[in-house]
């Protein structure tokens, strides 16, 4: 009985397990939720915490390498001589204390802050990454879904036509190859429908691998979030400055100037003397000598203190080497920051282009859209009543069924172009 005990608790707990890992993954998702999820969970990203957290320790190590080391030591040791063993031990304390190296310590320090903030730089960056690559894949799904109502819509009314064609057909009010064209058109509506609920299962499928969630997770994106056009955007020269002082990849390219400076300077202090403060406490016993354990120990105590001074001469010129790459890294450093603020500022105004461009054809789609609805609607009502023949009622819905798929597209192309925009300025993406 005991046996089935232990089998049912060891199930109750991992169902318990598994259900507060489930209660970590939220049911429903929107926006701002799976760009938070992301942040948090992303394997990617937090490999580069774990490089901080490395970071962190290296900068820890550094301020202690100016502290005095103390080593202890304990020996023991039988010696067999003719005459007999010899059994003796020794006891010691020892410590080393760097006085003066050329400020080689004091630049290790800093130079591992640097690469501390370097590293915290990175995850904002790869958290900046993500979160562009989520709204986008955000954003498709929000588009597929769209243009998924409008499909159905557009499929409810061509089902009503046939219906209404195969009456009339039945009553001999219509040609035999009129009936077969709706039939058709209704057939190539229901293949659309089928393939835009086709591409918005591949766009979840999307978003889904980028949040790194299991098969086996029910995915639900928040059917409430809805897409407007944004409001005037600041100035480019404005939107460009913003982002050249915020942005972390920025920022890191700063620091890793400052960094290689560093490294420029402890190089260098490798050429001045390094004076350190060493000493020791001893004693020791051994069956030969005469006096007790204790009394050995108290009458073999000694100190010792000194100072050592090392000149450095020759290293083969490490040094020299060292410097002139130090060096070669600093403008290294140079380059890839201009590199960087490069690309930064021509990304920033590819972005403003794009949302003007995007923001015109969402105006001019969606008077299109308007335009090519409303004559479809009396298309719709002319052919009904048989003022309309379906040739030209086929036509109309072929210019409508563009119409709507380019203003869905426009729709969601300017949200997301803005949102980028303002994204490089420092405006975070939350819906």
């Amino acid at each position: 009985m005991s046996r089935y005990i232990k089998y049912i608790v060891l199930l109750i707990l991992l169902v318990a397990a598994y259900a507060t890992k489930a209660q970590d993954i939220p049911q429903v998702w929107d926006l701002k939720t799976c760009i938070e999820y992301a942040k948090e969970k992303n394997i990617s990203i937090n490999t580069l915490k774990l490089s901080s957290q490395t970071a962190e320790q290296n900068l820890i190590a550094s301020k202690a390498a100016v502290l005095p080391n103390l080593t202890g030591n304990v020996s023991q040791a039988i010696t067999n001589y003719k005459s007999g063993l010899q059994n003796t031990s020794g006891f010691g304390l020892s410590s080393d204390l760097t006085l003066y190296n050329g400020s080689y310590l004091k630049n290790d320090i800093k130079a591992k802050e640097l690469s501390l903030q370097t590293a915290n730089l990175s995850v904002e960056a790869a958290k900046n990454d993500i979160t562009i690559s989520i709204t986008q894949a955000y954003l498709n799904i929000l588009l597929a879904r769209e243009n998924i109502t409008y499909l159905k819509d557009l499929l409810t009314t061509s089902e009503a036509q046939v219906k209404q064609s195969e009456q009339q057909f039945k009553f001999g009010t219509i040609a035999k190859k009129d009936l077969l064209q709706l039939q058709a058109t209704y057939a190539n509506d229901k293949y659309t429908l089928v393939t835009a609920q086709n591409t918005l299962q591949q766009n979840i499928l999307t978003l889904k691998q980028l949040l790194q969630l299991p098969t086996a997770t029910a995915f639900e994106v928040s059917t409430t979030d809805t897409v407007a056009v944004a409001p005037a955007l600041d100035n480019l020269a404005s939107a460009q400055d913003q982002a050249l002082r915020t942005r972390p990849e920025v920022k890191s390219g700063e620091l890793n100037i400052q960094l290689q400076t560093t490294e420029l300077a402890k190089a260098k202090s490798t050429l001045r003397p390094t004076l350190s403060l060493g000493g020791s406490l001893n004693t020791g016993y051994s069956n030969n000598n005469l006096g007790s354990y204790s009394y050995q120990l108290n009458n073999s105590f000694y100190q010792n203190l000194g100072l050592t001074l090392s000149i450095p001469i020759f290293d083969r010129k490490v040094t020299k080497t060292n410097v002139a790459k130090a060096n070669i890294g600093i403008e290294q450093a140079r380059l890839a920051l201009l590199d960087t603020k490069t690309t930064l500022t021509q990304n920033v105004e590819r972005a403003y282009i794009n949302v003007q461009n995007a923001n015109s054809q969402y105006a001019a789609a969606q008077e299109q859209f308007n335009y090519t609805g409303e004559a479809l609607r009396i298309s719709n009502a002319a052919l009904k009543e048989g003022t309309n023949n379906i040739v030209e009622n086929l036509q109309q819905k072929n210019l409508y069924v563009q119409a709507l798929q380019a203003f869905v597209q426009a729709k969601y192309t300017a949200s997301l172009y803005t949102k980028i925009y303002n994204f490089y300025t420092g405006v975070p993406i939350t819906n």
